[in-house]
């Protein structure tokens, strides 16, 4: 999770624990407040949703299905 606390932010924390607790997935979540980090991502606009290094949103909350999704694929590409 990528942002500074906004409101936003705390919408896309908040969804994003959800949704792995919903998937039953062991997952890390991670928040990075510091601008120079979150800079180092390439993102401009925040919130931004990190998953294994990779950007998969930023400046908008996603919807429950692509979190899903996102998360599904990312942990099926670790078990490969």
């Amino acid at each position: 999770m990528l942002g500074s606390g906004c409101a936003s932010c705390k919408r896309l924390e908040a969804l994003a624990r959800e949704v792995v607790g919903e998937l039953e997935v062991p997952a890390e979540i991670e928040k990075v407040t510091d601008f120079k980090q979150i800079m180092s991502y390439g993102i401009l606009a925040t919130p931004g949703l990190v998953i294994d290094g990779e950007v998969k949103s930023a400046g908008r909350i996603p919807n429950k299905a692509e979190l899903s999704s996102w998360i599904t694929s990312a942990r099926a590409a670790q078990q490969a």
